[in-house]
C-alpha cells in the first residue's frame, strides 16, 4: 500500500481537528452540568462554568432521591416510554409494510397523506379537543396514542422495508406463507437495524415529552420526570408554581443540576447498546425513496 500524500495526511489532521472541537463544544455544556451538579451552591453561584468541582458534595442528591416524588414520576417516564414505544412501534411498523408493499391499492394517495402531516397539522387546540372528547385527559394514554405514529419515522420504516427484495416474499408464498407469517418470520428478522433505530426515535421522544403532559394530566402524582424537572426550574427561578407537589428550598441551582443528570442518564445509558443499529437504521432507511 502507498503511503498517503502530504496534502493527505493535512487534511486527515484537520479535519479530526474540527471534529474534536465540535465534540468538546457539544460535550462540555453536560459536563458543566454534572460538575455543577456535584459543587456546593456558592460555588455555582461565583463560577459561571465549573468542570470540575473544588467543593465535592452530595447535597443535591441526597435532596433529590429524599424526595418520594421523584421516584414517582420517574418510574411514570419509564412507563410511558415502555408502553408508547411498543405501541408506536407496532403501529408504525404495520403501516410501514403495508406502504411498502406495490400491489396496496391507493399508496399513493395514503403516502401523500402521511407526509401532508409532517407539513400542516391541526394544531394545539384542535388536538386538545380531540382528546377531550375521547376521554384521555388525566389518563396517561393522553401521553401515548395522540403522538403514537411518527410520519419521519413512518417513511424510514418504510424505505427500509422496500428495500428487502420482493423475492424473498415471492418465494415465502410459494411455501404457503400468508402476508402475517412472511411479515413476522422474514420482515421483521431482517429488519433489527431499522427497528432499533426507530424504537431508539420514539423512546428519546417519549421520553423527553413534557408539553402534552403539561395539556392533559391535571392530577400532579402523574407527572413525568420532566414535568417535574420542569416544575423545578420555575420554582428555583422564583416563579409562581404549585409548591405542593414539589418543595426546593432556594437557592437550588445545584438541585436543577442534578435533576437534569438524573433525568438525563437513562438515555446515555441506552444509547451505546444500539449505536450499532442506529448508524445502519438510519444509513439504510435514507438512501431509497
Amino acid at each position: 500500500m502507498q503511503d498517503k500524500s502530504l496534502g493527505s495526511r493535512i487534511f486527515n489532521i484537520v479535519n479530526c481537528t474540527i471534529l474534536l472541537i465540535i465534540a468538546l463544544i457539544c460535550l462540555l455544556p453536560f459536563v458543566n452540568v454534572i460538575a455543577s451538579s456535584f459543587a456546593s451552591t456558592k460555588e455555582v453561584v461565583e463560577k459561571p462554568f465549573i468542570l470540575f468541582p473544588t467543593t465535592f458534595t452530595l447535597n443535591a442528591y441526597e435532596y433529590i432521591f429524599s424526595t418520594p416524588t421523584l421516584f414517582k414520576s420517574f418510574f411514570v417516564s419509564i412507563g410511558v416510554t415502555g408502553v408508547g414505544t411498543l405501541i408506536s412501534m407496532v403501529l408504525t411498523s404495520f403501516m410501514a409494510y403495508s406502504l411498502s408493499r406495490k400491489y396496496l391499492y391507493g399508496r399513493r394517495a395514503i403516502n401523500f397523506v402521511v407526509v401532508f402531516t409532517m407539513l400542516f397539522s391541526g394544531g394545539m387546540i384542535p388536538t386538545y379537543l380531540v382528546v377531550r372528547n375521547l376521554g384521555l385527559i388525566d389518563t396517561y394514554w393522553a401521553l401515548m396514542l395522540p403522538v403514537a405514529v411518527n410520519a419521519f419515522n413512518l417513511i424510514i420504516m418504510r424505505n427500509f422495508f422496500q428495500a428487502i427484495p420482493d423475492s424473498l416474499e415471492e418465494s415465502a408464498k410459494m411455501d404457503g406463507y400468508n402476508d402475517m407469517m412472511i411479515f413476522f418470520k422474514i420482515i421483521l428478522p431482517l429488519s433489527l437495524p431499522s427497528i432499533a433505530t426507530i424504537s431508539l426515535f420514539y423512546a428519546v421522544a417519549y421520553w423527553n415529552e413534557y408539553m402534552n403532559a403539561i395539556l392533559y394530566l391535571n392530577s400532579s402524582e402523574k407527572w413525568p420526570i420532566q414535568v417535574l424537572l420542569r416544575q423545578i426550574v420555575i420554582v428555583s427561578s422564583g416563579m409562581q408554581a404549585d409548591t405542593t407537589a414539589v418543595d426546593i428550598q432556594p437557592p437550588a441551582q445545584t438541585i436543577k443540576m442534578a435533576v437534569i443528570t438524573v433525568a438525563t442518564l437513562p438515555m446515555l445509558i441506552l444509547y451505546p447498546f444500539l449505536q450499532k443499529y442506529f448508524v445502519k437504521g438510519a444509513f439504510v432507511g435514507s438512501v431509497k425513496a
